[in-house]
């Protein structure tokens, strides 16, 4: 089994109102719930504070490319077992998007 990093772009934040609050957590916990062990870091959502690092060392205001909103961590067999985890995300449903990222362990190296 590998790790996955699930990397969550764009979407709606956090709902408006205390009812649509409380179904979306409902919708992780059951989303996380159904991972089970595969599931390593349920993570956090980022702010859109973002610093940039140039190879040259310099420093800039903003991410990379596109912000990322937040992440999470499972394991899984393949990198399409991975993918096939993470459709189900309630990330999906503010109109965010996932890209997944498999990990190496380097001190295996």
């Amino acid at each position: 089994m590998n790790d996955y990093v699930l990397l969550y772009s764009g979407g709606g934040g956090m709902p408006e109102t205390e009812d649509a609050q409380k179904s979306a957590l409902q919708d992780w916990e059951t989303w996380m719930g159904k991972l089970g062990s595969a599931l390593v870091d349920g993570g956090n959502p980022f702010t859109s504070a973002a610093k940039k690092i140039a190879a040259d060392g310099s420093i800039s205001d903003g991410p990379v490319d596109q912000m990322v909103t937040g992440y999470s961590v499972i394991k899984a067999e393949s990198l399409e077992e991975a993918a096939a985890l993470a459709k189900d995300c309630p990330v999906l449903k503010g109109g965010a998007s996932i890209s997944v990222f498999e990990t190496f362990d380097v001190t295996a190296m």
